[in-house]
């Protein structure tokens, strides 16, 4: 599967620099032969989007390594880096865009358009857009950001290009030379996209929330098993496209041996690595009191009492000793709140209130699927 990926963003990347190469030298001939700075540097876009797709093609190929002592978890977030440059290209190319429009403008000269470099830019229009949309739908299907951002950077310069023929019109029918002023409107556009794309990347670098569908999902899975009463505190780590690790606790009967406890959980951990691609490192157990009528009706009061405060999301991993006179549980505190801890003092001190011979051990936790 990993092999059939690469070998797919490889592919679209190669069409990508052999169809930007071909657009960038007829553009940047017939750049020099009209005067048209717009047309010059659409052609030097055409060549920073070739750049990308190489830079994408060896981000791929170095993510693909094997794990090793030094990275055991893979490679896989180089392409997250691979994504990032392209973003500092298109930002980088939207600057000089721009820059040079200013001085186009402050310093003007007269285009000279023929109708076979009309014609031409019109075709790279159409290049340009049906190439953009190949390179993005294969990036969403393959989960590579660096073809999106490659994609996304493509139907740009088709809009940079469409522009160009704009401005030609203009100047053809009006004799009024505006390509500068639209070269610098767009040039602006490629400025915004550049940022959105590059605080995208960086986002997922620093990690961001758990993927919500995928953590429903594996949930859905786990509490899929007969004796399973809850999944809780599922945290996904990502090493890249595609790649997840995690951890999560389980609710199960008190009454659970040793031996039958360990098979659940192989079982838990090959089906979830079956269904979801999602390797779970670990998965801790919370025992359930099952035989005791008086506690599971400790259990509802408390339950009572924690959800009347509105901030609470969850509560579980209950258990309570009455020998020792402890009860533990966790409870989940909304990001919403404007003191999490503040929620959680008042929560605990209600019901020590309710249970006052209770030594209470209470942890606060985060649910990382929160939108």
């Amino acid at each position: 599967m990993e092999a059939s990926r690469e070998k797919t963003i490889v592919k679209t990347s190669v069409i990508g620099i052999v169809a930007n190469v071909f657009l960038a030298g007829f553009k940047a001939v017939i750049g020099l032969m009209t005067h048209s700075i717009a047309i010059v540097l659409d052609a030097v876009n055409n060549i920073s989007d070739a750049g990308s797709s190489l830079i994408t093609i060896v981000g791929t190929k170095l993510a693909g390594r094997e794990p090793d002592k030094k990275h055991p978890f893979g490679y896989g977030r180089i392409e997250y880096l691979s994504a990032m440059i392209i973003s500092v290209i298109v930002l980088y190319a939207g600057i000089t865009s721009f820059v040079e429009s200013v001085k186009q403008i402050i310093h003007p000269e007269t285009p000279d358009y023929s109708e076979v470099s009309l014609i031409i830019v019109a075709v790279a229009v159409v290049v340009k857009i049906l190439l953009g949309r190949y390179v993005k739908n294969v990036g969403v299907r393959v989960h590579s950001d660096s073809l999106i951002n490659s994609g996304e950077d493509a139907t740009l310069d088709s809009v940079i290009s469409a522009s160009t023929l704009l401005a030609a019109g203009i100047f053809l029918i009006f004799h009024i030379s505006l390509e500068a002023w639209l070269g610098a409107i767009i040039s602006v556009v490629i400025i915004k996209s550049g940022i959105e794309m590059l605080r995208d990347t960086i986002s997922r670098i620093l990690g961001e929330r758990n993927d919500a569908e995928l953590a429903k999902s594996i949930q859905q899975t786990v509490t899929g098993f007969p004796d399973v009463q809850g999944a809780y505190d599922l945290v996904l780590n990502n090493y890249g496209p595609d790649t997840w690790n995690g951890s999560i606790h389980i609710e199960v009967p008190d009454t659970y041996s040793a031996d039958r406890l360990d098979q659940l959980i192989r079982e838990i951990t090959m089906k979830v690595l079956q269904e979801h691609h999602v390797i779970l490192t670990a998965i801790g157990v919370y025992s359930v009191n099952t035989t005791d009528e008086a506690i599971i009706q400790a259990k509802r009061q408390v339950e009572a009492i924690v959800f009347a405060h509105e901030h609470v999301r969850q509560m579980h991993g209950f258990y309570l000793l009455k020998e020792q006179k402890t009860m533990r549980f966790d409870i989940v505190i909304s990001f919403d709140a404007n003191d999490r801890r503040a929620v959680y003092t008042e929560v605990v001190t209600d019901v020590q209130r309710a249970f006052p011979d209770y030594e209470l051990q209470v942890a606060m936790d985060t649910d990382f699927t929160e939108e």
